[in-house]
């Protein structure tokens, strides 16, 4: 069959009604997301900021917006403490297996420099292994760009302007998976680091210098 009689074969199906399954599928394969088959619950959260710091020294909530900052020459979370200064919620949700997502939209001010605003923390691990199976970063470069840890590039041009971002997390007894959407696109898929107890973190913990800050709304937690 030439290229016309096809062309003339799918305007005939079209106008017949037949080929209308195919833009069914089509849309049904646009429509399945990162949380398709995931359920929303709910969490609750505790606070880390600088030990000698009220919360509102560091924090403020308005319009449905969670707005963090932290200098560097601030104080850790506690006294004595060889952290950096940080102001972030702890989500206090901590699990070993299953399928957990962090999910969010954020805001990085320009001038944040080396700060992390979402973590995986291992809060129970064996010895020798890391602290956490993933942090990003964002960096004063290319308008804002986001690292995995200080390494690979997520995205730049992310200053000044909102844009989600969801972490799955598929835990289990060995080694699980990571995985990062922006705007509900995968960007990264990672192993994490081995068995441990964890949990979530979004904020800002300032591993440069100078003032960072973060900004976040529409928090949620999925599982399945």
């Amino acid at each position: 069959m030439n290229r016309r009689s096809v062309l003339r074969a799918g305007t005939g199906l079209l106008a017949g009604g037949a080929a209308l399954a195919l833009p069914s599928v089509a849309r049904a394969a646009v429509a399945a997301g990162p949380t398709d088959g995931w359920t929303q619950a709910s969490f609750d959260y505790s606070w880390h900021k600088p030990w000698n710091l009220d919360l509102g020294d560091r924090h403020s909530y308005s319009g449905g917006v969670h707005r963090m900052w932290v200098y560097a020459t601030d104080e850790p979370f506690e006294k004595g403490s060889s952290t950096d200064p940080r102001t972030e919620m702890r989500w206090k949700v901590d699990y070993t297996t299953g399928d957990h997502m962090w999910d969010a939209d954020v805001y990085l001010p320009s001038g944040t420099d080396g700060a992390s605003f979402v973590q995986i923390l291992r809060s129970v691990h064996p010895s020798g292994t890391p602290a956490t199976d993933i942090m990003l970063n964002a960096y004063d470069t290319n308008g804002g760009t986001v690292r995995r840890y200080d390494g690979t590039v997520l995205r730049t041009g992310v200053y000044d302007t909102w844009f989600n971002v969801k972490i799955a997390h598929r835990a289990s007894s060995g080694t699980g998976t990571v995985k990062v959407y922006f705007d509900d696109s995968l960007v990264l898929t990672v192993a994490d680091r081995g068995p441990a107890t964890r949990y979530f973190k979004n904020g800002v913990y300032n591993h440069g210098s100078g003032r960072a800050e973060a900004r976040f709304r529409n928090l949620r937690y999925w599982m399945r």
